[in-house]
């Protein structure tokens, strides 16, 4: 007991500063005329907040962030994944960072699927074939060296002493703490970090110290992406993989790199749309949405009004079939044909063929029998804006919660299950929502298809909003809505991403809904059209900073969907 109450005086001691900064309650946006931090775990939004507070800049605030959720939000936070970050300068500079997971080297095009040419044993999503080479750590450092402010190990040291202290644990991690004790034998590494010493669970508000993940920190900031791709750390991640039937290796590490990319562009009535270019999917994607609807007055026909959504439903099935179709790594698939996807004229072509009261088929006929997987909703967002006006919108993830839920003995960290994100079969697509097109098979150093989309709002020359999602595929549509909200139905920030949420994928032919907010008649209306529809409990949990452009203003908002999210504003001086 006493060692517990030692470990939180010493987090309180570390962010005293930050209880008397302005965060978020409720529906209520935070304010601030400096800047502010959204995420989705407190305690990491505060070490963001305090690093814009010690002079850092939106980047050196959305590194700490990323570096301190590596610690407190295990299920999603981390350094043994990848991710994408949108940065849009107050001296209207745009550009991306491309940290997305690769295949190893050692990768095939068929390398899951048995002598019948199924996947074998859900291998693409369980177990260490699954992972792909982690990429935060060398994204997260790219941007700091373009455009960081404060010096690297500044960045690194609140997510130092969260580690060697502990943070308390909340009431949303039990269950994993409870499946690690179910499957301890399996995975060792993970329970030694994740059980106490005697076996037992944490339980809701126990401290949790992870000295290991201390360690692997340290060498980190001491060496930057040498001390996690080369040297202990990548020795002890190379040695898990081939003790445990891995493929990752240390040349895999030594070969990785981050890519500075160009990002995908739009207009939506006079908004500037600045996205994240392929391998993410969400900029082509949202960017295409917003085209379709703009020539219908959304506002005139109200939120979630049945015509709004069908018209919202019409668009997304379009843009993913279109993301089933023709989008991959850039670099495997110099050919892809963004400019025409994010066109107005093409979006014209596309509304031609909605009815304006009876939803369209989804036929995968027209894509050779391919196959659609499922992919996690484990995600995390961060949106920053500094008091200059610069603005960070990052999504990184370990795709599934807790990814492969396999912790590198010594190093602390889990490993992401990303390689389930390729189309593991080949050219089979089905009406269940299976695809297999070409342009996201499996190859060697290739980066597997995300629906990760943050995304940075523009007008006149200064940014409007930051915002993004974790949720899967459900992420492109879940921007696409706050989106919406923001600009045609005038919604503040913190309503705009509180607001009910639908999601279609073009397969399977179902629109789901959250089970909460939306109107009996309307749904009824709407399935009067031939939707089909299904319900969820949640979708998403979106991170948004606006930036009032009279005042200057900046607003942001947690999705209270998010169980330890925050939004919290740099301290006044």
């Amino acid at each position: 007991m006493k060692k517990i109450f030692t470990s939180l005086f010493l987090i309180i001691a570390c962010f005293a500063p930050l209880f008397s900064s302005v965060a978020q309650s409720g529906r209520i946006p935070v304010s601030s005329e400096k800047g502010i931090v959204t995420s989705s775990h407190k305690l990491a939004s505060q070490v963001g907040a305090q690093i814009l507070s010690e002079g850092g800049n939106a980047i050196d605030a959305s590194i700490a962030t990323a570096f301190a959720l590596a610690v407190t939000l295990p299920s999603a936070g981390n350094i043994g994944g990848g991710g994408f970050l949108v940065y849009r300068g107050e001296d209207g500079t745009e550009t991306t960072f491309n940290f997305r997971e690769k295949a190893p080297l050692a990768a095939t095009k068929t390398m899951y699927l048995d002598k019948d040419g199924k996947v074998r044993d859900n291998s693409n999503h369980e177990g260490l074939l699954a992972v792909g080479v982690p990429g935060t750590v060398a994204g997260l450092y790219k941007a700091h060296q373009k455009f960081g402010k404060l010096d690297w190990k500044t960045l690194l040291k609140p997510a130092l002493k969260l580690a060697k202290s502990g943070y308390p644990v909340s009431d949303d991690m039990q269950w994993f703490f409870k499946w690690v004790q179910e499957h301890k034998e399996d995975y060792p590494g993970t329970a030694r970090i994740f059980l106490k010493e005697d076996g037992s669970v944490y339980k809701n508000g126990e401290i949790l110290v992870q000295k290991d993940l201390y360690k692997t920190l340290k060498r980190i900031e001491k060496q930057g992406p040498d001390g996690f791709y080369k040297g202990k750390t990548a020795k002890l991640l190379a040695d898990f993989m081939a003790k445990n039937g891995g493929i990752i290796t240390e040349e895999d590490l030594a070969r990785y790199k981050a890519e500075e990319m160009q990002p995908v562009k739009g207009t939506y009535r006079g908004y500037e749309i600045i996205g994240m270019p392929p391998p993410s999917s969400g900029g082509v994607a949202v960017i295409e949405m917003l085209n379709i609807l703009e020539a219908y007055d959304m506002n005139e026909f109200g939120q979630n009004s049945a015509t709004s959504l069908h018209l919202i439903t019409e668009a997304m099935r379009r843009a993913f079939a279109d993301r089933a179709m023709y989008l991959g790594d850039l670099n495997f698939n110099p050919n892809m044909p963004l400019e025409e996807l994010t066109s107005k004229s093409y979006a014209e072509k596309l509304r031609n063929s909605i009815k304006m009261d009876a939803a369209s088929p989804s036929d995968s006929a027209n894509f050779n029998k391919a196959h659609l997987k499922h992919e996690s909703k484990e995600t995390t967002h961060i949106s920053v804006v500094d008091k200059a006006g610069n603005a960070v919108s990052l999504t990184y993830t370990l795709e599934q919660s807790y990814g492969s839920k396999y912790v590198v003995e010594g190093a602390g960290f889990l490993l992401n299950n990303e390689m389930g994100d390729f189309n593991p079969i080949p050219g089979y697509t089905d009406s269940k929502g299976l695809i297999g097109t070409a342009p996201n098979l499996i190859a060697p150093e290739k980066r597997m298809l995300s629906s990760m989309s943050p995304v940075i709002v523009a007008k006149d020359g200064k940014t409007i909003l930051a915002i993004g999602s974790p949720g899967g595929r459900t992420i492109i549509n879940t921007v696409l809505q706050v989106i919406l909200n923001t600009i045609d139905y005038k919604l503040d920030i913190a309503k705009a991403i509180e607001s009910p949420r639908i999601h279609h994928q073009w397969l399977p032919d179902i629109t789901y809904f959250e089970e909460w907010g939306f109107s009996p008649d309307t749904k009824k209306i709407y399935e009067e059209m031939g939707h089909e529809t299904g319900i969820r409990s949640s979708q998403g949990r979106a991170m948004g900073i606006y930036i009032d452009p009279q005042t200057g203003m900046r607003y942001g908002a947690a999705d209270s969907r998010s169980y330890s999210g925050g939004a919290v504003a740099e301290i006044e001086d």
